[in-house]
């Protein structure tokens, strides 16, 4: 008898992760985020529906190449973190990545996710261990915000790199997340000035936490 998936799991399947809405609501001023929407400034409705469908791309991402946390209320909030990965697993996420950005980016959203990457990439490699464990996201819905679920959300993976004895770091355009993430152990490492967005950002680097 053959395998087959049922209507009922293919449609939980092909839900957008609960998260999503979370994320666009908490993260969709940043200027990165802002960025790769571009041609979708005049029209609020599709840049949110577009940030959705990449913040659930990142979040499939998270599961597949490194660490996905949500909050007991999943809908609440959600952290993101990207693994070292063998070369031939990256390639292929890449090349997946890349598909996925040219479906659901128009072309100079596009165009402005790779000069933005690329340049923190290169600059972040000049401060940051090539075998560190990368934040990719963290989001609380606004509504929920202040109330220690940032900490819930990062908490269990800090713990786990510290088993292991890895580096965690994280990019941050917003000054005003600096202090939270220094009382996670976080410091800042160097700051950039990224000139497609036009605005500088902070490296942030966790040394393990030896107990």
């Amino acid at each position: 008898m053959e395998n087959l998936m049922s209507e009922q799991e293919m449609n939980l399947k092909q839900k957008p992760d609960p998260a999503c809405a979370t994320v666009v609501a908490a993260l969709e001023k940043d200027p990165f985020y802002r960025s790769i929407c571009a041609g979708h400034r005049s029209d609020e409705h599709r840049r949110r529906a577009v940030l959705a469908k990449y913040f659930d791309c990142s979040i499939q991402e998270g599961r597949d190449l490194g660490r996905c946390v949500h909050l007991p209320d999943r809908e609440r909030g959600v952290s993101v973190w990207l693994l070292p990965q063998h070369p031939d697993v990256k390639s292929r996420a890449a090349h997946n990545k890349r598909a996925f950005l040219r479906e659901t980016l128009e072309s100079q959203g596009c165009a402005n996710y790779y000069r933005i990457v690329d340049f923190m990439h290169a600059k972040t490699a000049t401060v940051v261990e090539a075998d560190a464990w990368y934040l990719s996201i963290v989001a609380v819905d606004p509504a929920a915000q202040g109330k220690g679920f940032g900490r819930k959300l990062l908490e269990p993976t800090l713990a786990e790199a510290d088993r292991i004895a890895a580096t965690c770091y994280l990019e941050t355009f917003s000054p005003g997340n600096i202090g939270f993430y220094q009382r996670l152990g976080f410091s800042r490492r160097a700051q950039f000035s990224e000139p497609t967005v036009g605005a500088d950002y902070v490296v942030m680097v966790r040394p393990p936490v030896r107990s």
